[in-house]
C-alpha cells in the first residue's frame, strides 16, 4: 500500500507540475516598425501599473488577486506592470486565466532577488520564460534620473542595460526586452542600448502627453510605450476650477484626457500604463493611514496642482472601492 501510495503522490505532482508550464505553445511576442505584436497581430496596450501592499504593510501581497483581476476585467485592463517579479505560479496562472498579460521588471540591486546587479533575474526567465501570462521583460524604472545609484555616472547603468538585454535575447526568444525611462532618452541612452526593442516612457507631462510621441517619432524608429501616466486624487492647492483636499474629479478629468492622448497617437505609441491600480499608504508616511505628500505644488507635470501626492494615485482606494477614475478606464478602455 505505501508503494501505491507513494506512486499516486508521484504522479499528482507530476500532474500539478504539468499546469505550470503549458502545452499550448508559447505567445510570440515580437515587435516591427512601431508595433508590438503577439502572435503577429498588434496588441495595444491598457494598462495598469500594479502593487499591492495592503493597509498597515510595506510589503507586497497578492491575497486579494482574484478580487483584483475581476476589477481589472470590468475595466478594460489588458496588462499589469508589476515593479519586481512575481515568483508565485499560482498568479501568474489567475492572470493567463483572466485573459490579462503582465510586463515584468527587473530592479538592478534588490538584494540578490532577481536582480541586475547579481545576475539572478537570468534565472527567474529561464523558470518562467515559457508562461504565456508574461508579455515582455523590462528592466529597471526610470534609473537615468539617479546616477548616485550608478557611481556618479548614468552610462554605468546604460552599459549594465544593455549587457542584460542582451543576455535576455540569448536566453528567451520568444519576447522583446524593455526598459522604463524617465521621460524622453537623450541620444546617449538610445545609442548605447541597441539591444532594447521596446521602450517605456515614465510621463507625465499635466493631462496631455501629446507632445512626446512626435518627440520620439524624431529620435526613434522603434515601439514605445508609456510605463507610467496619469494622476493622483489628492489637490494640494485650489487649482484650474478644482478645490484642495481629496478631488477625485480632477484625477479623472486628467486621466481621460491623458488616455485619449495616447489613443488619438496610436500610430506611435503602443499603449500606456495608468498610475496605479491601488492606492499606496506605504508611501508616504503611517502604512495604518493615508498621508499627505509629495513635492511643493507647481514644481512637476502632475495635473492639476503639480503634487504628487503619493498615497492617493490609484484607481482604487485601499479598500477596494472604485473611485471616479475608474469609469473612465472603463469607458474608454472597453470601446
Amino acid at each position: 500500500m505505501k508503494i501505491i501510495n507513494l506512486f499516486i503522490l508521484f504522479v499528482s505532482i507530476i500532474l500539478s507540475e504539468s499546469t505550470i508550464y503549458h502545452d499550448n505553445k508559447t505567445d510570440l511576442v515580437t515587435t516591427l516598425n512601431r508595433q508590438l505584436l503577439v502572435n503577429n497581430i498588434p496588441y495595444f496596450i491598457k494598462g495598469v501599473c500594479y502593487h499591492p501592499v495592503p493597509k498597515g504593510s510595506t510589503k507586497r501581497s497578492f491575497n486579494n488577486i482574484d478580487q483584483d483581476l475581476s476589477l481589472m476585467q470590468e475595466a478594460g485592463i489588458n496588462t499589469i506592470r508589476v515593479y519586481e517579479p512575481i515568483d508565485q505560479i499560482d498568479v501568474l496562472n489567475k492572470i493567463e486565466q483572466a485573459g490579462i498579460k503582465v510586463i515584468i521588471s527587473f530592479g538592478f540591486n534588490q538584494g540578490g532577488y532577481y536582480d541586475i546587479y547579481s545576475g539572478t533575474f537570468i534565472d527567474y526567465i529561464n523558470k518562467f520564460k515559457n508562461h504565456n501570462a508574461i508579455l515582455f521583460w523590462e528592466l529597471g524604472n526610470e534609473y537615468n534620473y539617479h546616477p548616485e545609484w550608478f557611481e556618479g555616472d548614468v552610462k554605468n547603468w546604460y552599459n549594465a542595460l544593455n549587457k542584460s538585454a542582451l543576455l535576455i535575447k540569448e536566453n528567451d526568444k520568444n519576447r522583446p526586452v524593455a526598459t522604463a525611462h524617465g521621460e524622453l532618452p537623450n541620444s546617449e541612452a538610445l545609442s548605447s542600448n541597441p539591444n532594447i526593442d521596446i521602450w517605456g516612457l515614465n510621463v507625465y507631462r499635466w493631462d496631455d502627453p501629446s507632445s512626446i510621441f512626435k518627440q520620439w517619432e524624431s529620435v526613434s524608429d522603434k515601439p514605445v510605450y508609456l510605463s507610467e501616466a496619469g494622476s493622483d486624487s489628492y489637490m494640494t492647492i485650489e487649482k484650474n476650477g478644482y478645490l484642495k483636499g481629496e478631488n477625485q474629479k480632477a484625477q479623472a478629468d486628467a486621466n481621460s484626457k491623458i488616455i485619449d492622448a495616447v489613443f488619438q497617437n496610436s500610430e506611435i505609441v503602443s499603449g500606456l500604463f495608468v498610475f496605479s491600480f491601488l492606492d499606496g499608504l506605504w508611501k508616504a508616511g503611517n502604512p495604518d493611514k493615508q498621508d499627505v505628500g509629495g513635492w511643493a505644488p507647481n514644481s512637476s507635470g502632475v495635473p492639476y496642482d503639480g503634487a504628487p501626492n503619493e498615497e492617493f494615485w490609484g484607481i482604487m482606494d485601499i479598500e477596494r472601492n472604485k473611485k471616479e477614475t475608474f469609469n473612465v478606464l472603463k469607458e474608454k478602455f472597453n470601446n
